[in-house]
């Protein structure tokens, strides 16, 4: 099989493949998060606590929507990377057709429904009437930016699954730089307020999309397509929504939640939903790191499923998890003597002290509980990668029930202090389910493509007990 600038992580040492592959997502996602830092910070300090909250009320209809269309590009990269790691190239490239037509079909679907539907959802989600209309003007554009933001993921997907971890963070790279530049310009010399930021956002995804489209055309030979790689299958098709749609509406269930919980601070009022706005950005970029983790484990167990490695998915799981149980703990402690400081990018602390109290309890709650955060992230995602996105679906309803209890019984008897603990408490309950999940799972491929094993032995037994019950 031809590899130019691709990656095969079914050999060599698990802990150091895990490292080098995630170590380029990493930097990507940090430099994500640096250029969002930027953005919150010239919103908040130059344009008020106002208008932060005005973009910081839309952060979960955004995830509802956007989440959306990120776990279908996830899903659809899956039997791309099972193909890679089964070395075959004419499946290979199939599935990266279907995964082109499919994106770019549900893209156009995606941004007009959430762009006609944009006003009606902040109101559902209680938003204060006086950042309504800032906060409709910032993600209607983000909404209609859709095919955009699909165009990237689906193309650094594909880059991911056949182990270039690279490529992608370049272009993200060249994004946040242009990203960073055109808030400047749009916000403060074009004073578009709150529109600029959506607008830069937007441009700056358009051009990370077309830079890695031109660089899988140009130097990856393996996904050079024929006439009869491009020929549309609906048997194809269906399979590969049937792995994407799980994803994608696992992210959408997972933010139904942060919805409710969104819901339940507007109505703590301005001040609340400002320090959620601005604590939220600090805590994504210290859980930047289970990001590049996860990420990584979805290429690296659907690479070694494909080539029928189960046990080195395990060992690269382990690998995973050591390494995010030491960087759990290191940023804690980065957060409890930093805390107040990192706010302070922000909000003003002498004009805005009970904004800048409220968001420290919100960091300090949750960062008691980045463990948990991990194992969400790292076994989610593996199992995922093996090919069981439906069953980890759940992982995200049980997010959703935790969130939602937290909002309406827990919040309005504890005020800002419970909602803080909507996400810990959504973080136990989704690793409640994912661990005895991904122990089941493995023992169900062991039985399906390793015969004579015990995951085989069991299966067996289970299908003559329920043969017994039957004739019983």
């Amino acid at each position: 099989m031809r590899r130019t600038m691709t990656r095969d992580l079914t050999e060599g040492n698990p802990m150091k493949l895990v490292v080098s592959f995630a170590f380029p997502l990493l930097f990507g996602v940090l430099f994500q998060q640096f250029y969002s830092f930027v953005d919150t910070a010239i919103v908040g300090r130059y344009l008020g606590a106002a208008k932060l909250a005005a973009v910081g009320a839309t952060g979960s209809v955004n995830f509802l929507v956007i989440g959306l269309c990120l776990g279908l590009c996830s899903g659809f990269a899956i039997p791309i990377a099972q193909a890679f790691g089964a070395k075959d190239e004419k499946e290979l490239r199939k599935n990266v057709w279907h995964a082109i037509v499919l994106s770019a079909a549900m893209s156009m679907i995606f941004a007009a429904a959430a762009t006609a539907l944009c006003k009606p959802l902040l109101r559902l989600m209680n938003t204060p009437e006086m950042i309504l209309d800032a906060s409709a003007s910032y993600i209607r554009i983000i909404f209609m930016a859709i095919p955009c933001c699909i165009l990237y993921n689906m193309a650094s997907g594909i880059l991911r699954s056949l182990g270039d971890s690279r490529t992608p963070v370049l272009f993200l790279v060249m994004a946040s730089t242009i990203n960073i530049v055109l808030d400047i310009f749009l916000i403060l010399v074009c004073k578009m307020d709150v529109a600029g930021a959506a607008l830069a956002t937007a441009i700056s995804q358009l051009c990370a999309g077309i830079g890695c489209v031109i660089v899988m055309i140009r130097r990856f030979p393996i996904l050079h397509l024929t006439r009869e790689d491009r020929r549309f299958s609906w048997k194809t098709g269906g399979r590969m929504l049937g792995v994407g749609l799980p994803m994608g509406l696992q992210f959408s269930i997972t933010a139904i939640g942060s919805v409710v919980v969104q819901w339940s601070v507007n109505g703590l009022g301005v001040e609340a939903v400002a320090a959620v706005s601005a604590a939220t950005k600090i805590s994504a970029f210290f859980c930047c790191v289970f990001d590049a983790l996860s990420s990584t484990m979805a290429t690296y167990a659907g690479q070694n499923v494909g080539a029928r490695k189960l046990d080195r998915v395990s060992q690269g799981l382990r690998a995973a998890a050591v390494l995010g149980i030491v960087y759990c703990i290191a940023a804690f402690g980065i957060i409890f003597l930093f805390g107040g400081p990192m706010l302070s990018l922000f909000i003003d602390g002498n004009t805005e002290a009970a904004v800048t109290e409220m968001g420290i309890r919100f960091l300090m709650i949750n960062a008691s509980f980045y463990i948990p955060l991990l194992f969400v992230n790292i076994v989610r995602l593996c199992i995922q990668g093996m090919g069981f996105t439906r069953v980890a679906m759940f992982a995200g309803l049980f997010e959703m029930i935790a969130r939602t209890a937290v909002a309406l019984f827990v919040v309005p008897a504890a005020g800002f202090t419970g909602a803080c603990f909507a996400n810990p408490a959504a973080w136990v309950m989704a690793d409640l389910f994912l661990f005895p999940c991904y122990f089941r799972v493995m023992r169900n491929l062991r039985g399906r493509l390793m015969p004579g094993t015990e995951g085989d032995t069991e299966m067996k037994r289970l299908r003559l007990f329920v043969k017994r019950k039957k004739a019983a």
